[in-house]
């Protein structure tokens, strides 16, 4: 068998591996939504993954975001698998990684149905670090004028994933950690609640900055620090300080990468 014939065989299975990737997220998916007679994800694991299980937990509108994400994925995989994708430099360095991602995310949905809330955290830090990868990869690989379709899909979408599980990595870690630290913790969990969202912060800073200021990282996580601070100041438990240090990460994590990309339309010389 020839080179040529070798990359179009991993061509074509790349293309196939993304594929099975989203279907296999999309049934753990559904069945974390509380398909066929089970619990949903926030009523599995004691409740520990709903809206009060920790002071670090958004309101429950903010996961309204999953649809955006599952749907870019769909659309994704579909466009990948297209022939004249077959071959695409940036479907061979990101298609593979894509695929990770997904079926990491069908992963989580699996550990918080049938496992414990501790190999959650253990698969959302692996999601995330692979996230991280992917999106490094994008930034690394996007051409100038590479196409709205390219940008959306690829940059758009994973960015948007990894923003949004950054801060889903925090909230998860915050449950687990409810269970099995010592009640007394809770007199200080505003101190180490806003010591977290700074952290946070950093984080989101160091993503636009890594990704030469690219802003769907930002949104996804500012989208999630607002509800965060929707269901501390309304919900259970309630903490002010956590809430309104919440909106304040929002802000700093949002407005620097925004501001870049008016800039990039105002200038469309600058991809």
């Amino acid at each position: 068998m020839n080179a040529t014939a070798q990359w179009r065989g991993a061509d074509l299975a790349r293309q196939i591996v993304v594929l099975s990737a989203v279907s296999f997220m999309l049934i753990a998916a559904v069945i974390g939504a509380g398909a066929f007679g089970n619990s949903a994800v926030e009523d599995q694991q004691g409740g520990a993954l709903d809206t009060d299980g920790s002071y670090l937990a958004p309101a429950g509108p903010a996961f309204s975001i999953w649809s955006i994400i599952y749907l870019g994925l769909i659309v994704y995989a579909i466009w990948q698998a297209l022939p004249r994708q077959r071959t695409n430099p940036r479907q061979r360095a990101l298609g593979w990684l894509i695929a990770l991602t997904m079926t990491l995310n069908g992963l989580w949905l699996v550990a918080a149905r049938f496992g414990t809330l501790f190999l959650t955290v253990v698969v959302i830090i692996l999601l995330l670090a692979a996230l991280g990868w992917t999106f490094r990869v994008a930034v690394a690989t996007r051409e100038p004028r590479g196409g709205v379709v390219d940008s959306v899909l690829i940059d758009g979408v994973t960015g948007l994933h990894l923003g949004w599980v950054t801060l889903a990595t925090v909230a998860n870690t915050a449950a687990w950690l409810t269970t099995v630290v010592p009640p007394s913790w809770e007199e200080g969990a505003d101190v180490i609640g806003i010591a977290v969202l700074i952290v946070v912060a950093l984080i989101g800073l160091a993503i636009a900055w890594r990704s030469s200021w690219r802003v769907a990282p930002a949104l996804a996580l500012a989208w999630g620090l607002s509800w965060l601070a929707v269901e501390r100041f309304g919900g259970q438990p309630q903490s002010a300080p956590i809430g309104v240090t919440a909106i304040i990460v929002a802000v700093v994590v949002l407005v620097p990468p925004a501001i870049v990309s008016t800039l990039r339309l105002i200038r469309p010389n600058v991809d």
